[in-house]
């Protein structure tokens, strides 16, 4: 047995297919599977069953990758230990953003972190709240920065800026000439919104607890940028979160977009990291960075 016939188990147990766990192993299909057969033929236990159109673990095969997933953590843990040790500020570091974060932030961000700790290696993704918590405590990611609020079951988390809320309406609606607004001035409005998941979805609706809205019943949105086609359409309001329009949204004349006056609605933005990481130092770096960018 060795780390990398647990490493195609584990690849098989998250995707449940023989060739696309072989794509991210970067071996051939029936190099993975025979390996695998080894394995089984080692421990002296069925760890699959294969059926046609089917792979499922067996109960053991369960057991066995929740304790190989752990090996492997150490694993890389030893190898994060050797290399911070040398240079702290070095080597790969993976980060992963909720959907309506990342597409506004990364392109402002990487360049600054790349200019600020130039021999960090940046390996970057994208998840929604849930899946980005589940990755992190797995050992796929190292940092996840996302709206603060939700439970991340014992995960260090830091606190890195208050981003506004902004209104989005329509160009032709009636409130649009207005320069600043009263949360109080949505009342009655239609609010789109996106899909469950989303954990915008719910500081949009805590943002609105205290006025009467009605939620479009016939429709959720996937994107910020659904959402902002749907409200230039005339199909509602929304909140955009401020740093959604940055950039070229900024001189876009449909929907448009407005403040609120002071006290604004919020979001907490944040970054959740293993206690057990080794990578504090770089974690601390690429924070650091982020505040920055969200204060600007």
């Amino acid at each position: 047995m060795n780390l990398r016939d647990l490493r195609y188990l584990v690849a098989l147990a998250d995707l449940r297919h023989f060739g696309r766990a072989a794509d991210r192993c970067a071996v051939s299909q029936p190099t993975l599977s025979a390996q695998l057969k080894k394995l089984e033929d080692y421990l002296g236990v069925a760890l699959i069953e294969r059926q046609p159109r089917n792979v499922s673990l067996t109960p053991i095969g369960e057991q066995i990758v929740s304790r190989a997933r752990r090996v492997l953590q150490d694993s890389d843990d030893i190898i994060d230990i050797a290399r911070s040790s040398r240079d702290p500020l070095a080597g790969p570091l993976r980060i992963a953003m909720i959907p309506t974060l990342g597409p506004y932030l990364l392109p402002i961000l990487t360049p600054k972190i790349r200019k600020r700790v130039p021999r960090l290696q940046l390996m970057l993704y994208e998840y929604q709240t849930a899946a980005l918590v589940e990755q992190l405590k797995s050992g796929e990611i190292d940092l996840g920065i996302l709206a603060l609020g939700v439970d991340v079951g014992g995960l260090e988390q830091r606190e890195l800026a208050h981003e506004a809320f902004t209104v989005a309406l329509p160009a032709n609606h009636p409130l649009a000439k207005k320069t600043t607004f009263k949360m109080e001035d949505l009342d009655d409005a239609t609010l789109l919104l996106l899909e469950d998941g989303h954990c915008l979805r719910a500081h949009a609706l805590e943002a609105c607890s205290r006025i009467r809205v009605h939620e479009a019943g016939d429709f959720r949105a996937t994107s910020l940028e659904t959402l902002r086609q749907m409200v230039a359409a005339g199909h509602g309001v929304t909140l955009l979160p401020e740093l959604a329009t940055r950039g070229p949204f900024a001189a876009a004349k449909n929907p448009v977009i407005r403040p609120f006056s002071k006290p604004s609605p919020y979001r907490v933005i944040g970054a959740v990291w293993r206690k057990s990481s080794t990578r504090v130092p770089a974690i601390d770096a690429v924070c650091q960075v982020v505040s920055e960018v969200l204060g600007e």
